[in-house]
């Protein structure tokens, strides 16, 4: 079973930002693969995972509620569907993370996990 830590500075934020990302109904995924030189500092099993809301999601109730549920999805599904050695970010959505039904945001966060994981597709030119 993975472990997982939380993440907290806003470089490991912006550094998921510039990674592979997948937007679902319910919220926006973002996963990158550590670096060889961060993952020599970091215990290879572990997951990190960030949470964040903007204000447009809603007031503060709104917004701690979305971030309670991101976090109650990422505990039930990333032991099993994330990877070592990745950094997750989920991004609340307005509207959508507080008020959407808890099983269909599961669905949408296995969904985002398998298509961040999905080998890249060739663009057509």
């Amino acid at each position: 079973m993975l472990k997982m830590h939380v993440l907290t500075k806003r470089a490991d934020f912006l550094k998921a930002a510039r990674a592979r990302r997948q937007g679902t109904a319910g919220f926006t995924l973002q996963a990158r693969a550590r670096t060889p030189e961060e993952a020599a500092r970091v215990d290879p099993d572990l997951v990190r995972v960030g949470f964040t809301c903007s204000k447009k999601v809603g007031n503060a109730v709104a917004r701690n509620r979305a971030k309670r549920r991101l976090r109650e999805v990422a505990r039930a599904l990333l032991p099993e569907g994330g990877r070592p050695g990745f950094d997750y970010v989920l991004i609340g959505r307005a509207g959508a993370t507080a008020e959407r039904e808890f099983g269909a945001l599961l669905n949408d966060m296995r969904y985002a996990l398998r298509r961040v994981h999905e080998a890249p597709r060739e663009k057509r030119g």
